[in-house]
């Protein structure tokens, strides 16, 4: 059944919306995703402060360019779904981990990061970057490391002294 044209218009609006709110938007096929684990997925998202929606290529392509986002966009030649948040990295990384277990079925086709467009490889890359709390545990393990050094090289030092 084809849609109006006001429910296009409000399909376009809510797209648009939804842009303007994210910082960043990760394009997932999902064919052959049961309604399962479209419910999984969701809940999953949500409690992250994410969402998913399954898109009309033609209107989404104008919302994108309602909002002016730089690039080249990735080709899609399948059904599409955007997952998409105000965090930077949540919606790839929630992408990719539930990606992992359905292979067959869900994967990262590209997205809009940071105001440009990404295609699968650099939206994939994205997605392996450590949450916040463990590179902030990895740089203070850095800046440690040098100063344990010094500390057991002076030891040592005293040691041989005494």
């Amino acid at each position: 059944m084809a849609l109006t044209r006001t429910k296009k218009a409000e399909l376009i609006d809510s797209y648009t919306n939804a842009l303007k709110g994210a910082k960043s938007a990760v394009y997932v096929k999902f064919k052959g995703l049961s309604v399962a684990d479209t419910s999984i997925l969701r809940s999953q998202l949500f409690s992250e402060n994410t969402h998913y929606t399954v898109v009309k290529k033609s209107l989404w392509s104008r919302a994108v360019d309602a909002v002016g986002i730089k690039g080249d966009a990735p080709e899609i030649c399948e059904e599409l779904a955007v997952v998409y948040g105000e965090d930077l990295l949540t919606p790839a990384r929630l992408s990719y981990e539930f990606g992992k277990q359905h292979k067959e079925s869900f994967a990262i086709l590209g997205g809009i990061f940071d105001g440009a467009f990404k295609n699968a490889t650099e939206m994939l890359s994205i997605a392996t970057i450590p949450p916040r709390e463990v590179l902030l545990s990895q740089l203070a393990y850095l800046l440690k490391s040098p100063i344990q050094r010094l500390a057991i090289g002076i030891s040592e030092v005293a040691k041989k002294k005494a």
